[in-house]
């Protein structure tokens, strides 16, 4: 594993509906590890659109902020759930 983890380790990571966003970017500045920026892709309806860089905890930041429901938080089970993830297995 190449990043070092807080003690307590990722608890989960994010998925982004980004048909429902509509890029008000409140999701950059409230995400705690900054691995949240907006990307130059569009979704449908022509907003500019969040993406998630690695190295996401499942803070939730994201999704108490967002005005549009954008976030799903997946929480993982345990450590070896959030190693197999980061290994993208």
């Amino acid at each position: 594993m190449s990043q070092k983890r807080a003690k307590s380790g990722p608890r989960g990571t994010v998925v982004i509906e980004t048909e429902r966003c509509k890029g008000c970017e409140l999701c950059i500045p409230a995400c705690p590890p900054g691995i949240l920026r907006m990307s130059p892709r569009r979704n449908a309806s022509g907003y500019l659109l969040p993406e998630l860089l690695g190295g996401c905890t499942g803070c939730s930041a994201c999704l108490m902020v967002c005005p549009d429901y954008c976030f799903e938080v997946y929480q993982f089970d345990d450590m070896a759930e959030a190693d197999r993830r980061e290994a993208g297995q």
